[in-house]
């Protein structure tokens, strides 16, 4: 199906607008019915947000949650953005950074590949399950 731009009418201020074969295919791969009924200034000031300037929930008006906790693992007090679950850990910033840090120990060598392959390993491990615990880390 082929998509030409096309001139709407807008039903908020009367004015033309443009809506682009890149908007129709984007309508069309959608499923939405119908066409847009208003254009992008109309349609910003009628969700609220055609005033502020910037993008994310600070500028649709929403406020970020910040909560005041104690890190789970070292103790200190910090803040996260978002309200903590019962039974759940909370880390700091630090704490966080060092768990998310990949660890040497469980990554597979080249060296320890080849020994692997050619069977001169005393323990024989797949090294698809090595493979598996490392990219969990």
């Amino acid at each position: 199906m082929e998509f030409l731009d096309r001139l709407l009418t807008c039903a908020d201020c009367g004015g033309e607008f443009i809506f682009t074969a890149g908007e129709q295919l984007f309508f069309f791969d959608k499923q939405f019915k119908n066409d847009p009924k208003r254009c992008k200034p109309c349609k910003s000031k009628r969700s609220g947000i055609g005033l502020k300037t910037g993008t994310g929930p600070a500028a649709a008006g929403l406020s970020r949650t910040e909560t005041r906790t104690e890190c789970s693992e070292c103790g200190i007090e910090t803040t996260v953005p978002f309200k903590p679950t019962q039974g759940r850990p909370v880390l700091c910033r630090q704490c966080f950074q060092a768990k998310r840090a990949p660890t040497t120990g469980a990554l597979v060598t080249a060296a320890a590949t080849s020994e692997m392959v050619s069977g001169s390993l005393g323990e024989h491990v797949a090294p698809s399950v090595e493979l598996l615990a490392a990219s969990r880390v």
